[in-house]
């Protein structure tokens, strides 16, 4: 069984087809955020602390920190402002955190100062791209998501992103990363203008389990693009794609209605075993209200945590897994 291990400095996450679903808190990006942006240049981080400890508190299993405010020279500011907000996000939440750029500079030096295991977010198919990070990924024994597009950019054809996904597979062995440690992003696209696009992604990720054996995330949010009331949209699709495959998802766990679909697939998975987090989190709902979110569980040491997670030591985080 697949498994790929992810860890904060004390906390062991497993992603895998036998845990529950990894909720990957996506609101530490000030992509499309210029407030957010704006305060993060100017060494403003009240925005996203608020932003760790809401989504902590509401139940993400990991943070996908981004630091990208700017397009110009990415590559000369994106690496001091990403460690100062992951170091920042580690000494607030002990969650692991997913290492969120397209600058190899500045993946590298997060991956000097991040505790545990961290996920990097991400590479693409592109040969320029697997030089210059799969060397790191390895360095540092963590895994990494592959994003299916190449050169040639986003293709509308399911096949040859299954064949894009296969090729950084096979590429992260010749570099002696096992397909454990590869998280393949399918990319999902809009509903609203690609119909097809719900069986289009369903029958990928039954490919990629099946074939490639391998774990899967998506920005989730992706989906509902241009519809009114994304978030009816979002919270159906959770299921279906938790169906098929799919085994964490870069989200907002702020949002009730989709968190209560991750949490009722896990229970109709029979990850959430004994239905025991959907009890914890729901015994006092009231109808008519969406119920409080449930504090991130803390585990003793050599204890399995509600979110598939045990504590253990940060080092010990980053020994390989097979």
């Amino acid at each position: 069984m697949t498994r790929t291990i992810v860890a904060s400095a004390t906390r062991e996450i497993v992603i895998g087809f036998d845990q529950p679903f990894c909720v990957i808190g996506e609101r530490i990006n000030p992509t499309g955020r210029k407030k957010l942006a704006t305060e993060m240049q100017a060494g403003n981080f009240e925005t996203v602390i608020k932003d760790a400890l809401e989504q902590a508190a509401c139940g993400a299993t990991m943070l996908d920190v981004n630091a990208g405010v700017t397009s110009v020279n990415p590559n000369e500011t994106e690496p001091g402002l990403l460690v100062q907000t992951l170091e920042i996000v580690q000494n607030l939440v002990d969650l692991p955190l997913s290492i969120d750029s397209s600058v190899s500079g500045a993946i590298e030096a997060a991956l000097k100062v991040a505790k545990g295991r961290p996920l990097v977010n991400s590479v693409t198919g592109e040969e320029e791209k697997l030089e210059a990070i799969l060397p790191l990924v390895k360095k540092y024994n963590v895994p990494v998501v592959a994003i299916s597009n190449d050169e040639t950019g986003i293709s509308m054809d399911p096949d040859v992103r299954f064949a894009v996904a296969k090729k950084i597979v096979e590429r992260c062995a010749d570099f002696g990363i096992p397909a454990h440690d590869v998280v393949v992003d399918p990319l999902v696209m809009p509903i609203g203008a690609l119909g097809d696009a719900g069986r289009q992604v369903f029958a990928l990720l039954r490919r990629l389990r099946e074939e490639l054996k391998v774990n899967t995330t998506c920005g989730l949010s992706n989906i509902s693009f241009g519809l009114p009331h994304r978030h009816g949209i979002n919270a159906g699709f959770i299921p279906m794609v938790i169906g098929a495959g799919m085994t964490s998802a870069i989200m907002n766990p702020v949002r009730p209605q989709e968190m209560e679909a991750v949490r009722a697939a896990n229970v109709l998975a029979g990850t959430d075993r004994d239905c025991t987090n959907w009890i914890k989190t729901y015994k006092d709902y009231k109808p008519g209200e969406h119920a409080a979110p449930a504090p991130v569980p803390v585990s003793a040491p050599g204890e399995a945590g509600a979110n598939g997670g045990r504590r253990r030591g940060g080092r010990e985080a980053r020994m390989a897994r097979g």
